[in-house]
C-alpha cells in the first residue's frame, strides 16, 4: 500500500487532519514528505500500527495523547493522560495576562512582576507567559503531582532550553568570553517558573501577586457524561467543577484578597454559560469573549 492509498483509507476513519498527524507520527516524517512521496510503498507492520491507532482515535481517544504533542500559542507542548489538552480558546487568557503585564510596565518598568497560575496542568498558561515576556516570576500550582511532572518537562524544554540556546547563539564568534556580570544580567531577566503541588491555595505562602490566573475545572458534574468521547478521556479532576460548575471559583473568591495585591488583576477562564453567575460572584468583573464569540474570560480587579 502506498502513502496515498493509506491516507485515503485513514481519512475515511478519522478525517484528513488527524490522519496526517498519525501517519507522520508513525512514519517519523513531516507533511511535506507525505506529499512528495505519495507513491512510496509502506511496510505492512507500519500500516497495521497506523490502522490500529486510527481505530483508537475513531473510538474517541485524543490523537494528542498518542503523539504526546499539542500546540498552544505557537509552542509545542508534551501532553499525556495526566493533563488537559491545551485549547485555542485559552490563548485569550494568556493574551489578557500579557496585556496586564504591559500595563504594569508602563508605570513600573523595572519591577519583577509576580504571577500565580492556579491549576496549571500542562503548564501551558504559565509557560506561554514566560516565553513571551522577561522578568516575570511565576508560581504554577496543581493538585496533581503527575500533572506537575508534565508541566516541569515542558518548562525545561520550552523556556529554559530555549533561553540557554539563545544565550549561546548570541555569543558565537565572540573573541572575548562573556563577562560574568553580563551573563548574570541576562539570566536574571529570564521569566522564571516555580512549580508547587497544592490543592488550590492550600500550600501557597501568603504573598502579593500582581496577577492571579486560572483555568480551573468548571464543567457541571452531571454534564460531563454528555461530553464528546475525546473530552471524557481527559483527567476528570481537571474537568469536574462540582454540581453547578462553580466550586473552584468560590474557593478563589474566598482566598483572592489574601494573595492579590491592591490593584492586582484576577483572570479566569469560564464556561460559555457562566458569565452572569460569575459576575455576581466577582462584583464589577468584566467579561471577554473568545474567537467564537462565546463568553470565555472574567477579569476582576482588586
Amino acid at each position: 500500500m502506498t502513502i496515498k492509498e493509506l491516507k485515503k483509507k485513514i481519512n475515511k476513519l478519522i478525517g484528513t487532519e488527524k490522519s496526517n498527524i498519525l501517519i507522520q507520527y508513525v512514519l517519523k516524517v513531516d507533511r511535506k514528505y507525505l506529499i512528495i512521496n505519495k507513491d512510496e510503498e509502506i511496510r505492512e507492520e507500519l500500516i497495521k500500527n497506523i490502522v490500529e491507532l486510527a481505530k483508537k482515535v475513531q473510538d474517541g481517544y485524543p490523537v494528542q495523547y498518542i503523539t504526546n504533542k499539542a500546540y498552544f500559542m505557537g509552542l509545542e507542548f508534551f501532553v499525556n493522560e495526566n493533563v488537559l489538552i491545551p485549547q485555542p480558546d485559552t490563548e485569550i487568557v494568556v493574551m489578557q495576562v500579557l496585556n496586564e503585564i504591559e500595563r504594569i510596565r508602563k508605570f513600573e518598568n523595572n519591577r519583577r512582576i509576580k504571577v500565580l497560575d492556579l491549576c496549571t496542568g500542562s503548564g501551558a498558561i504559565a509557560i506561554a507567559i514566560a516565553d513571551n515576556v522577561e522578568n516575570v516570576e511565576i508560581l504554577a500550582t496543581d493538585k496533581s503531582a503527575e500533572a506537575l511532572n508534565v508541566a516541569k518537562k515542558n518548562y525545561e524544554y520550552i523556556v529554559k532550553d530555549k533561553h540557554d540556546k539563545n544565550l549561546t547563539d548570541k555569543n558565537i564568534g565572540q573573541v572575548e568570553p562573556l563577562k560574568f556580570d553580563m551573563l548574570e544580567k541576562n539570566v536574571n531577566k529570564v521569566s522564571k517558573i516555580e512549580f508547587l503541588e497544592s490543592d488550590m491555595f492550600e500550600n501557597i505562602d501568603k504573598n502579593e501577586f500582581d496577577i492571579i490566573v486560572s483555568n480551573p475545572p468548571y464543567i457541571e458534574r452531571d454534564i460531563i457524561k454528555t461530553l464528546d468521547k475525546e473530552v471524557r478521556c481527559e483527567p476528570l479532576m481537571a474537568l469536574d467543577g462540582g454540581k453547578d460548575g462553580l466550586d473552584f471559583y468560590r474557593i478563589i473568591k474566598e482566598n483572592v484578597n489574601n494573595y492579590l495585591r491592591k490593584d492586582g488583576l484576577l483572570i479566569l477562564e469560564i464556561g460559555y454559560n457562566q458569565r452572569n453567575k460569575l459576575q455576581e460572584l466577582f462584583e464589577g468583573a468584566e467579561c471577554i469573549k473568545d474567537f467564537a464569540n462565546n463568553d470565555r474570560v472574567i477579569l476582576w480587579r482588586k
